[in-house]
């Protein structure tokens, strides 16, 4: 006969990978080495090959791991910890490699021993059961888990828990009456996505329409309808990037004050997920890009191109970071030009760079500034030092005057004279971009901007009566 232990004798083993933490560790082991080496990514299908096993090690091995960074349901610790103080053996059953699952394990301190997967053996599902019940001696454990895999270790254990279940696992709490420990529900995941999207960001795409408004085509409508299209294969590119950027930005995310709380480093949101979301969005793209001129999808690809370099080196690099930043700004108002067949103008891309190369380095003073770092010392995954920060102010300051200068040149321009039917009203439009770039500035040094300051642009009320007064000069110029 099968005698059971009380449960206050029993052991209790607990899930690692959405159990214990809101994420994976071996999504987040792929993410970490596309961050820290991604040389060595060529080698994870070779590694795969030869098995889930032999994957998890040589990610284990080649990965600096940082387990205080991880999204962990503190209801589950808070129950290990209750568990062990009560005298009850907690174990750490994972399918996760041993060398990370131990600095789980460690940093944690709830766990009295650790069973986990090694080179040679995968230990999930019936494996899995099958050491704890060696290790058990068949008297009786509970178990804490979340996925299909844990299924047969569910039904096994005395006691079960479900913690924010899959689909199958749903399906087998329901019927068995497990205890629950629900986990963020549908809607909550769907809000996470689109926040993870930053639809607000898109209106940085409204670049694209610059050349159809520098021509004064507002009244040709197939124009208008191109460039709409054009909008809509940016912002959804840039939505991929921005989920792709989040994903293999986790370490530093966690570590930062407000990042930490992005859908992917929270663990809202699951890491394959967020792929497959970044994938439905570029395929969506390059649909809409295939509709529109070839000079249009070849920008739209030196974009994804460049942002995919900036991901991965370029935001580490000293003053080549916010070059990348003004040259993704000045691609858009490019791709515009390219898709409505507007010829560009040299003062459009001179203004756009230094404009935009001012923005870019508002945006890394404001790094500096939150990083609080010495003056000998990095902030995490940039190439600045805190010293650094009064040159990145003084070369911003120079970029956005240079911009008003070009911008004053443009106007004065015989171009500009043959166009308005009022070219002298276009001369207001200089002290209204001053404005903007003197007021950031100002903001930023007094620690009040946010850390995107074209966002902050779009949403400053005296920011954005500035750009109305400009349309209203733009206009003036041309018709009145």
């Amino acid at each position: 006969m099968d005698v059971r232990l009380p449960q206050k004798e029993r052991p209790i083993y607990a899930d690692l990978d959405g159990t214990l933490i809101k994420s994976d560790l071996l999504w987040e082991s792929l993410f970490l080495l596309a961050r820290q080496a991604p040389g060595s990514l060529w080698r994870v299908p070779l590694w795969a090959a030869e098995g889930k096993a032999k994957l998890k090690a040589e990610l284990a091995r080649r990965v600096e791991f940082d387990p205080a960074l991880l999204p962990y349901r503190e209801e589950v610790v808070r129950e290990l910890a209750h568990a062990q103080a009560m005298g009850r053996r907690t174990v750490l059953a994972t399918g996760a490699n041993e060398t990370l699952a131990q600095a789980v394990a460690d940093h944690l301190g709830v766990f009295d021993a650790v069973m986990a997967s090694c080179d040679e053996v995968n230990l999930t599902s019936k494996a899995k059961l099958e050491r704890i019940i060696a290790a058990n001696d068949v008297h009786g454990f509970d178990y804490i888990g979340n996925s299909r895999e844990d299924i047969c270790l569910l039904e096994a254990a005395a006691e079960a828990t479900v913690v924010s279940p899959d689909n199958s696992a749903r399906r087998w709490q329901k019927a068995s009456g497990a205890h629950l420990v629900p986990g963020d529900d549908i809607l909550d995941r769907a809000r996470g996505c689109l926040k993870a999207m930053r639809p607000h960001q898109w209106t940085k795409n409204v670049l694209v329409f610059v050349p159809l408004a520098l021509q004064h085509e507002y009244g040709d409508l197939s124009a208008i309808l191109v460039a709409m299209a054009a909008f809509a294969a940016f912002s959804f590119a840039a939505s991929a990037v921005y989920i792709l950027n989040d994903l293999l930005d986790l370490s530093s995310d966690r570590r930062h004050r407000t990042k930490r709380k992005r859908p992917f480093a929270s663990g809202a949101v699951p890491i394959p997920t967020g792929l497959a979301l970044a994938l439905a969005l570029l395929v969506l793209s390059a649909g809409i890009a295939m509709a529109l001129s070839p000079g249009f999808q070849l920008v739209l690809g030196v974009y994804l191109a460049l942002t995919t370099l900036y991901s991965f080196w370029l935001k580490r690099m000293l003053f080549v970071d916010v070059l990348a930043l003004a040259a993704l700004y000045t691609i858009r108002a490019v791709a515009g030009g390219l898709a409505t067949q507007i010829e560009l103008s040299f003062w459009l891309m001179a203004f756009s760079g230094f404009f935009f190369l001012s923005l870019a380095l508002v945006k890394r003073f404001t790094e500096l500034q939150d990083s609080g770092a010495p003056a000998d010392g990095k902030i995490s995954g940039r190439g600045y030092l805190g010293a650094d920060i009064e040159t990145i102010g003084q070369a911003g300051m120079a970029s956005g005057f240079a911009s008003v200068l070009v911008l004053a040149l443009y106007v004065d321009s015989p171009q500009v004279r043959a166009m308005n039917e009022m070219p002298w009203l276009l001369w207001f439009l200089c002290p209204l971009v001053l404005y903007i770039v003197v007021r950031i500035w100002i903001l930023a040094r007094r620690s009040q901007m946010h850390e995107d300051p074209v966002v902050f642009l779009l949403r400053d009320w005296r920011s954005q009566m500035m750009i109305a007064a400009g349309a209203l000069v733009f206009v003036g110029a041309a018709y009145v």
